[in-house]
């Protein structure tokens, strides 16, 4: 992977990372699934009148925006909304980068090398920290949802890995055309016989969030997201995601006051060095071998 390509997938997730915090502020005035339907909204209206149909198959569109735009966002913002932090959330919803990566397995025939599956192993013990340690920051049924949420991710990494030429920044306006019509249905049914009353009602801040929301984390993140995952293997791209629950914890920490513990910290510092082998574990161990470092040290000692 390129430097170039390398601080994209480093911007992705300090994009996604804040989020979660900016998600949180936003479901203190909206419901949940009403917050993810105006989020795609205003996206897709009015972008779609001006942006060309993306050259694939609507299929691609349709699950993409399904499986990531309701499934996926539905399940995390409802468990969101009183089930688990943000810091927490930005953490589990990270299950997603096994999920891909055991997909892309199954499917794509893709290989892992040792060096990331040692990295994958480091920030699984890093993962368990938070899992074993989460005291009343999340309760069973968030931890659930959540872990949908992040196989339903990995299912629309998987359709948007396989699509080819096409403009990305297209596709995910698209995209965003499918969720809003399914979400405001199951809002109307489940949230409030009133949602016009409740868009009306929100204030600045709540409109800031969405703002933040749905241009820069959907539309700009998801679509340099989808090139990474079309131009390198799920094993190379998934495991930067693991970063984004470190920008998540602080970040919610900073902007609302959710506490970091000894857990949390030593959790943080594993996945970090997982993502150094996953990312650089094999140009590492080469530099250090071929290069002869090891046999120049076991000479000199």
């Amino acid at each position: 992977m390129n430097l170039k390509d390398i601080f994209l997938a480093l911007l992705v997730v300090f994009i996604w990372g804040i989020n979660f915090s900016f998600i949180k502020i936003g479901l203190e005035e909206l419901p949940p699934i009403l917050f993810s339907a105006i989020r795609f909204s205003i996206v897709a209206i009015p972008a779609v009148f001006f942006i060309p149909f993306p050259k694939t198959s609507i299929w691609n569109v349709i699950g993409v925006g399904f499986f990531l735009g309701v499934l996926k966002f539905g399940l995390l913002f409802v468990a969101m909304k009183s089930d688990a932090s943000a810091g927490l959330s930005s953490l589990i919803l990270q299950a997603q980068v096994f999920f891909t990566i055991g997909l892309s397995i199954l499917f794509f025939k893709e290989l892992i090398t040792k060096t990331q599956l040692l990295g994958v192993s480091v920030a699984a013990i890093g993962f368990s920290f938070f899992f074993f340690n989460a005291g009343g920051n999340i309760t069973t049924t968030g931890l659930g949802l959540i872990l949908l949420a992040a196989l339903f991710w990995a299912i629309s990494n998987m359709i948007m890995k396989q699509i080819k030429q096409v403009n990305l920044l297209h596709f995910m306006v698209w995209v965003c055309l499918i969720p809003p019509i399914p979400l405001l249905g199951l809002s109307f049914i489940m949230e409030t016989n009133d949602p016009l009353g409740a868009i009306l009602s929100t204030s600045i801040k709540t409109w800031g969030a969405l703002t933040y929301v749905s241009y820069i984390s959907t539309l700009i993140a998801f679509s340099i997201w989808g090139f990474l995952l079309k131009s390198y293997s799920a094993a190379f791209v998934t495991p930067f995601a693991l970063l984004i629950p470190v920008v998540g914890i602080v970040t919610s920490s900073l902007l609302l006051n959710e506490t970091l513990n000894p857990h949390e910290i030593t959790g943080t510092i594993l996945i970090m060095l997982g993502l150094v082998f996953c990312v650089a574990g094999n140009k590492l161990f080469n530099l250090l071998f071929n290069q002869g470092y090891i046999k120049r040290i076991n000479k000199d000692t």
